[in-house]
C-alpha cells in the first residue's frame, strides 16, 4: 500500500510538472505532439487539435512531448522556432507549477490543521536555555540574525549550523515584546553541544492536533511561508553539498522516500483517516517543492540546464550550436542516472543496514 501511494504521489508531482510545460507550450503556440499519463505502452488515447492524448500501462508520472524539441524540424510551430523568451517560459513553467501545486496543498493543510509557530514548547531543567532566561511560549524570530517563520525553520537553523561553543542569539517575542536572549551551549558527554531547548515541531509530531488556527488571509500568508521553508531547506541542502556540510548519504531516493511516507502513514493512522490524508498532503507539499527546486538546478538534462542555454541565446542574441548543447544534454543524463544508482545503493543500505 505505501508503494501504491508513493505512486500515486509521485505521479501527480510529475503531471502537474508536465502540464505547466504543455499549457505553457499551447499559450506560445508550440505543438504539442503527446500529452501523457503514466509511461509505457499506450491504453487509451484520442487526438484533438494535434495533441494526442494519452493514457499508459505503467501508472508512474507522464510527458509532454514537444514538436522540435529535442530534434530539428522545419514547422514554425516547433519548440525550436519560437522565440527564446517563449521558449524559456515553457522550460521554467513544469518547476513554476510544482511550487503552485506545493501551495495549492498548503493551503489545504493549513487551512484545516492551521500553522507551526516558532514557539518555545519544552526547556530543560538547569540548563543554559533556562539560565538564559528562555521561557515555554516564547515565539523564536530569528536565530543569530536568520530569520524564523515556523518551527520547522528551528531544525532546519539547526541542521545547517550546528550547535558549537559560541553563543546563539534568539530573538523571541514574548506576548508582544521583542527581546534578545543569548544562549552559551554546553557540551554534554556524547560531545555534542546543546542548549536545552525543544522548539514547537508541530506536524512531525502528530500532525491533527498541533498548530493555529486562522483566517483566510494567514491561511493564504502561512501556505506560502510553508512552501518557501521547503524550498530554501532545498537550496540549502544543495548548498550544503557542494561546500560538505551535508553527506552525499543524507541523500534520500524513491526508496527512502516510500519508507518516509509509510512512517507518515504509521505515525498519523491511530488518529484517523482525515489525519492520514493530510500527512500525505503535507509529504506532497515537500516532495513538490523539492522537484521544483532540483529542476531547475544548472544541471544538463534538467530543467535548469537547459535554462542556462536559453539565457545565453538570450544574452548572446543567437543559439549556442544544438549538437553542442545535446551532446552536453547527454552526458549530463548519463550522470544523472550513475547518481540514481549511488542514491539507491544509499536507500538500500539505509534501509536494511549494510555496512560498507
Amino acid at each position: 500500500m505505501n508503494i501504491i501511494l508513493a505512486i500515486l504521489i509521485f505521479s501527480l508531482i510529475i503531471i502537474i510538472h508536465e502540464l505547466g510545460h504543455f499549457l505553457l507550450a499551447k499559450k506560445n503556440g508550440i505543438e504539442v505532439v503527446e500529452f501523457s499519463v503514466g509511461m509505457g505502452p499506450r491504453l487509451f488515447s484520442f487526438l484533438r487539435n494535434g495533441t494526442r492524448y494519452s493514457l499508459k500501462l505503467f501508472p508512474i508520472g507522464g510527458s509532454c512531448m514537444m514538436l522540435g524539441e529535442d530534434e530539428e524540424a522545419d514547422s514554425p510551430n516547433s519548440f525550436g522556432k519560437k522565440g527564446v523568451w517563449a521558449r524559456i517560459s515553457v522550460i521554467a513553467a513544469g518547476p513554476i507549477f510544482n511550487f503552485i501545486l506545493a501551495f495549492v496543498l498548503a493551503m489545504i493543510v493549513v487551512g484545516k490543521v492551521g500553522y507551526d509557530p516558532s514557539s518555545i514548547a519544552q526547556i530543560v531543567e538547569d540548563s543554559p536555555a533556562e539560565e538564559a532566561g528562555l521561557q515555554v511560549g516564547d515565539v523564536i524570530v530569528e536565530m543569530n540574525g536568520s530569520h524564523i517563520d515556523n518551527g520547522r525553520e528551528v531544525t532546519f537553523y539547526l541542521f545547517f549550523h550546528p550547535t558549537s561553543e559560541k553563543d546563539v542569539t534568539l530573538t523571541i517575542n514574548r506576548g508582544g515584546e521583542i527581546m534578545d536572549i543569548t544562549i552559551t551551549p554546553e557540551k554534554i558527554e556524547s560531545g555534542a553541544y546543546q542548549m536545552g531547548f525543544l522548539a514547537n515541531l508541530g506536524r512531525t509530531k502528530t500532525i491533527a492536533t498541533t498548530g493555529e488556527k486562522m483566517n483566510a488571509f494567514d491561511v493564504v500568508k502561512y501556505s506560502a511561508i510553508e512552501v518557501k521553508s521547503w524550498i530554501v531547506s532545498a537550496v540549502q541542502s544543495v548548498g550544503g553539498l557542494i561546500t560538505g556540510k551535508v553527506s552525499t548519504s543524507d541523500l534520500a531516493g524513491p526508496v527512502a522516500i516510500v519508507d518516509m511516507i509509510g512512517d507518515g502513514i504509521n505515525s498519523t493512522k491511530s488518529e484517523g483517516v482525515s489525519a492520514v490524508v493530510i500527512q500525505l498532503l503535507y509529504m506532497s507539499i515537500l516532495l513538490s517543492a523539492n522537484l521544483g527546486v532540483m529542476n531547475l538546478l544548472p544541471l544538463p538534462a534538467l530543467d535548469g540546464g537547459r535554462l542556462v542555454f536559453l539565457i545565453i541565446e538570450a544574452v548572446r542574441g543567437k543559439p549556442v550550436d544544438p549538437k553542442k548543447e545535446g551532446f552536453v544534454h547527454m552526458v549530463g543524463l548519463a550522470l544523472l542516472m550513475l547518481l540514481m544508482v549511488f542514491v539507491m545503493f544509499n536507500d538500500v543500505k539505509r534501509l536494511f543496514g549494510f555496512i560498507v
